[in-house]
């Protein structure tokens, strides 16, 4: 497969932007989160899986920075493109036009869902899957995040939050505040600078439509989230890994191990949601081990 960044075109005429890193016969496909996030913690996946020989893709999917951005103001634009079915669908297509087969899809976040939905729909093209901080159930995700508001600011601040959200005012300077108190607790403990941007990269007209105006509430398509009935058709090797100071909750990522026919689940101490940053030695010797199992043949669920 060509090395590098590559433009590809999609049937519908957009344009998505892509990187390949790494050789090797083991192939891993890179899902972001948001969604309306980037490829960009999935960087220097090449290097770190490297002495496994594995070869690793990446893109931006639809709508984010480095990609194409209909015009979503447009209704049937918006209708047609901010769909379930349309990124798991583009998944799949990606899969094709980069020649990927028996390869392992990894997911972060929204990513995490979306592995979730490609296993059971396309599972046989799999060797395996990586679910990376994603629940099956947003309810119990709402519940974590509002015990983590609380935990983190106090009843007062909460208050003040949530009075904020009721009246649909979320650009306010003090809650904003909080919200950046929150992301720096469990979202991004550390923060490398090598991918900060003088201007944001996230596609808020994508991410607004699903999840919000942040990562600690949820009033767009991601309430409707419910897919536990769903896991017992994801039949291939599955890894479920959580950080153990984020914003998912552990104990539904337990219950997704238990009805995932073939998963094990492990956890980063000190990781926020994006534990692959907050504690990478961890998170990639999971991983490693993962693969490694899966490939020798010694993967016990």
């Amino acid at each position: 497969m060509k090395q590098g960044t590559t433009i590809i075109t999609l049937d519908n005429g957009y344009h998505l932007w892509t990187r390949t890193v790494g050789k090797g016969d083991i192939q891993l496909l890179c899902l972001h989160g948001g969604p309306g996030g980037t490829h960009e913690y999935w960087e220097n996946f090449g290097d770190e899986l490297a002495d496994l020989g594995v070869q690793v893709s990446m893109y931006d999917q639809l709508g984010s920075f480095y990609s194409d951005q209909p015009d979503y103001s447009d209704p049937e634009i918006a209708d047609k493109y901010l769909t379930y079915d349309y990124y798991l669908d583009e998944i799949e297509e990606v899969r094709q036009k980069l020649g990927l087969d028996n390869f392992y899809l990894i997911g972060q976040s929204w990513g995490g869902a979306l592995v979730q939905m490609y296993a059971e729909k396309y599972g046989d093209h799999l060797k395996g899957a990586i679910i990376s901080s994603m629940v099956d159930e947003i309810d119990e995700y709402v519940t974590n995040i509002n015990k983590c508001r609380m935990d983190a600011l106090g009843p007062e601040k909460v208050k003040y939050m949530e009075e904020i959200e009721a009246k649909n005012t979320l650009d306010d300077t003090t809650y904003q505040s909080y919200v950046d108190i929150l992301n720096a607790e469990y979202v991004d403990r550390k923060q490398p600078l090598a991918i900060q941007h003088l201007v944001s990269t996230m596609a808020t007209d994508v991410y607004n439509v699903f999840q919000g105006d942040n990562e600690f509430v949820v009033t767009g398509k991601l309430k409707d989230w419910h897919f536990r009935e769903h896991l017992k058709n994801i039949n291939v090797p599955t890894l479920i890994t959580f950080g153990e100071h984020e914003t998912m909750p552990i104990s539904t990522a337990k219950i997704m191990a238990e009805k995932i026919p073939h998963a094990r689940l492990v956890t980063t101490p000190n990781g926020g949601h994006h534990h692959m940053i907050d504690n990478a030695p961890v998170y990639f010797k999971n991983l490693k081990q993962f693969i490694k199992d899966v490939e020798s043949n010694n993967f016990n669920d």
